[in-house]
């Protein structure tokens, strides 16, 4: 879709990013902690060396509304030898769906991290997830065979009241 426009978030969109963020976890039945949602959007457009956030944008949609948006944190993977990004949340609003948003807001977000320097980008999707993962494989992603995800909490999520 060449009229997305996928454009890098500031601290001046952080109000728009937690209503997207909203919007997201309650397709999910969360519902989102609004303070710490704000925060940590403000963080990482303070702190570019943690991550950064686009918004997706669309020509003939409602003026000053986004379509979604792409939050992408670094670590550094010792697997590929430098920086790896990781999609940590992608969100397209259900009226926007199924128009390639998706695809090609992924494709930027790859050009994106492979200027940045990234060796690698990954994402965490549901097992049960097929349209995600549709999408995921229709960007390049493939399944990491023999690998688990797995965690340990240190502090509640986002969504957790």
């Amino acid at each position: 879709m060449d009229d997305v426009t996928v454009r890098e978030a500031g601290p001046a969109d952080v109000t728009t990013l937690v209503g997207l963020m909203r919007a997201f976890y309650a397709e999910s039945g969360y519902e989102l902690g609004e303070e710490r949602a704000a925060a940590a959007f403000a963080e990482l457009a303070g702190r570019p060396e943690l991550g950064r956030v686009w918004l997706i944008e669309r020509p003939g949609g409602p003026i000053g509304t986004a379509a979604g948006y792409v939050v992408v944190t670094f670590v550094f993977a010792m697997e590929h030898g430098g920086l790896a990004a990781v999609v940590d949340d992608f969100y397209v609003r259900p009226e926007a769906r199924g128009e390639g948003l998706g695809k090609a807001s992924l494709a930027a977000v790859r050009r994106a991290c492979e200027e940045l320097g990234a060796r690698a980008l990954r994402v965490e999707v549901g097992e049960d997830n097929a349209v995600a993962q549709a999408v995921y494989r229709s960007a390049g992603f493939e399944p990491l065979p023999g690998h688990a995800l797995m965690q340990l909490a240190l502090a509640p999520p986002s969504h957790a009241t």
